[in-house]
C-alpha cells in the first residue's frame, strides 16, 4: 500500500485524461506521472533525505498535489502547514518537525529566513512558482523510493501553540484504507471531477488528494474559497464532487449567482468538520434537489473519516430529523465504541466518550509518546467527543469533552485564547467558549473580569488578541463582567454556567 501507486495507475488507465485543472493550466495524468519524479529529484538535490520532512506553506494550486506525491516519491514525509497561523506559531511547528526542505508559496516567501532559522538553519527554501517549474523541467526523473504500508507519509498539525502543537503522524496505509472506506459511498471513479477549494492543511480537504488520485479522477484547484468563484468553476469545469463546511454552504446559498449558474454536473456535496445546523441543511437539500448530500465525521487522528451519513439518509422519511442530527454509521474498516470514564464499554443509547479502533488510527503524535499513550488506550483512540450509538448503528455527537471551539471549520482551543487575553494589563480573569452562530457554527466568545480600577473595552481586547493570534481564533464578542466568576468547588471557573447565562439572555441563541 503505497500512495505513489495511485499516480502510476492513473497514468496507465487514463494517461490522456485530465488530471489537474488549475485556472488556465491543465495537466494529463501522463504529464503528472512525468512531472512528479522530476520534482522528486529537485527535492533530493536540495537536501531531502530518506524519511526527511518537506514543509509546504502555500495556497492551493497544481503544485499542491505534485509536491505531496513528489515528497513520497523521493522517500520523504509531507508536512502541510496552516497559512492562517502567525509566524510564531509556524516557527514552533517547523522547529518541531525539523524539515529538510521548505516549499513556500509566493505569499509566504518573506517568512523564509525566519522559518529556516526555526528549522536549525540547514533547511533549503524553494519558492513554489515558475522557478520551481524550471527546476522540475530540467531535472532527470528519479526512481520511486517505494515507501508504503506503515511508513510515515504525512504529519498534520492540529494546533498552533507551543503547548498544544500536536503533529499527527499518518502512514501510507492509513490514507489508502481511508480511500477504500469512502470511495464507494462517494462513487469516486474516472469520471469524478473534484474541486479543491478548502485548505489542504486540513485533512478533511487534504485526504481527497489521495482518494481522487486513486480513482484516476480529475482535480480542480482554487487557491481559496470564494463563493462566486466556486460556483463559476463548477460550471466551467463540470465539477461533480464538492466538500464544504457549514459556513461555506451558507455563503454559497446566499450568493446571487447560485440561481443563474449551471450546477447540473454537481452530483455529490459532502460536509463535515463542524456542526451543521439542521435548518441550513434542509434549505440546501431543497435548493439543490439534484445533489446527493453526504456527511463525514472524523478527525485528523483517524485519517480522517470514521462515520458517514449516506445520501439516502438525507431523503425525507419518518426518521429524517433524527438521522440528519446523526453522524451516520461507521465506515467499512472502523469499529466505534462509546466508553465510560472508567473504561467500560457502554450499551446502545448511552452517552459516553466516542472511541475508534481500526487501520485508519494514526501512528501517533510526532515527538509526543506521552500524548500518544494517553490518546490510544487498549487499541482504542479516544476522540474527546461525547455521543451515543442507536440500535441501528447510527452515531450521534452530543458534545465535546475538550474545551475546543469549531468556528467555520477551524479548531480553536479556548485555553490559547485565554492565554492571549490574560496578557492584557487590565484583565484579571477570563473564560473563553463557543456560542451557537448561524454563520460560523460556533463563535468564539470571551467573558472577562478586570483588575480593580482598570478600564478597557471589548474592541480593545479583540484588537489585543489579533496582535497575538490568527484572526479566526480571536473572540467575536467579549463580555466585561463586573460580578465574580462562578467557581467550582476546586475554584475553577464554571464555563458551563457562564454559557448557560448568556444563552438564556439571548433570543437569537
Amino acid at each position: 500500500m503505497r500512495l505513489t501507486q495511485g499516480i502510476v495507475r492513473a497514468a496507465m488507465v487514463r494517461g490522456k485524461g485530465t488530471a489537474i485543472i488549475d485556472g488556465a493550466q491543465s495537466f494529463t495524468w501522463a504529464e503528472v506521472a512525468d512531472r512528479v519524479p522530476r520534482l522528486a529529484a529537485v527535492l533530493r538535490a536540495h537536501g531531502l533525505t530518506e524519511g526527511g520532512r518537506v514543509v509546504l506553506l502555500a495556497h492551493n494550486s497544481h503544485w499542491s498535489i505534485e509536491a505531496f506525491y513528489a515528497a513520497f516519491y523521493a522517500g520523504g514525509v509531507m508536512v502541510p502547514l496552516n497559512f492562517r497561523l502567525s509566524e510564531q506559531d509556524l516557527a514552533v511547528q517547523v522547529a518541531d518537525c525539523q524539515p529538510d526542505v521548505l516549499l513556500l508559496g509566493p505569499d509566504f516567501l518573506h517568512l523564509g529566513e525566519g522559518l529556516r532559522a526555526a528549522a536549525g538553519g540547514t533547511a533549503r527554501v524553494l519558492a513554489v512558482d515558475e522557478t520551481l517549474g524550471a527546476l522540475t523541467r530540467a531535472a532527470e526523473p528519479i526512481a520511486d523510493a517505494m515507501r508504503g504500508g506503515d511508513d510515515l507519509a504525512c504529519i498534520y498539525y492540529t494546533s498552533g501553540t507551543t503547548s498544544a502543537a500536536k503533529g499527527v503522524m499518518l502512514s501510507h496505509a492509513n490514507f489508502m484504507v481511508n480511500t477504500l472506506n469512502v470511495s464507494h459511498t462517494l462513487e469516486l471513479g474516472e469520471q469524478t471531477v473534484h474541486m479543491h477549494h478548502g485548505p489542504l492543511f486540513h485533512l478533511a480537504a487534504g485526504a481527497r488528494l489521495f482518494s481522487v488520485t486513486q480513482a484516476a479522477g480529475t482535480h480542480v484547484f482554487l487557491p481559496r474559497f470564494q463563493a462566486g468563484e466556486v460556483l463559476a468553476e463548477i460550471g466551467r469545469s463540470g465539477v461533480t464532487h464538492l466538500t464544504v463546511v457549514p459556513t461555506m454552504l451558507r455563503t454559497l446559498l446566499d450568493d446571487p449567482a447560485l440561481a443563474s449558474t449551471d450546477l447540473s454536473s454537481l452530483r455529490y456535496l459532502s460536509y463535515g468538520s463542524a456542526p451543521m445546523p439542521e435548518p441550513l441543511l434542509r434549505e440546501a437539500l431543497e435548493r439543490l434537489p439534484h445533489v446527493r448530500f453526504i456527511q463525514s465525521y472524523g478527525m485528523t487522528e483517524l485519517s480522517p473519516v470514521a462515520t458517514m451519513l449516506d445520501w439516502e439518509d438525507h431523503l425525507p422519511s419518518p426518521r429524517s430529523s433524527a438521522l440528519l442530527k446523526s453522524a451516520g454509521k461507521p465506515v467499512a474498516t472502523v469499529e466505534i465504541a462509546v466508553i465510560a470514564p472508567d473504561g467500560t464499554h457502554l450499551p446502545t443509547g448511552s452517552h459516553g466518550e466516542i472511541a475508534v479502533r481500526g487501520p485508519t488510527v494514526m501512528m501517533g503524535y510526532w515527538n509526543r509518546p506521552d500524548l500518544t499513550q494517553a490518546t490510544i488506550r487498549n487499541g482504542w483512540l479516544h476522540t474527546g467527543d461525547i455521543g451515543f450509538i442507536d440500535d441501528e448503528g447510527y452515531l450521534t455527537i452530543a458534545d465535546r469533552l475538550k474545551d475546543m471551539i469549531i468556528t467555520g471549520g477551524e479548531n480553536v482551543f479556548s485555553q490559547e485564547v485565554e492565554q492571549a487575553l490574560s496578557t492584557h494589563p487590565a484583565v484579571s480573569q477570563c473564560a473563553v467558549f463557543g456560542l451557537p452562530d448561524a454563520k460560523w457554527g460556533e463563535a468564539v466568545h470571551a467573558v472577562v473580569t478586570l483588575h480593580a480600577g482598570a478600564e478597557t473595552s471589548s474592541a480593545e481586547l479583540v484588537a489585543h488578541c489579533r496582535d497575538l493570534l490568527a484572526h479566526y481564533k480571536c473572540p467575536r464578542s467579549v463580555d466585561i463582567r463586573t460580578a465574580p466568576m462562578p467557581l467550582s468547588g476546586s475554584n475553577k471557573i464554571q464555563k458551563s454556567d457562564l454559557r448557560a447565562e448568556i444563552l438564556a439572555s439571548r433570543a437569537d441563541a
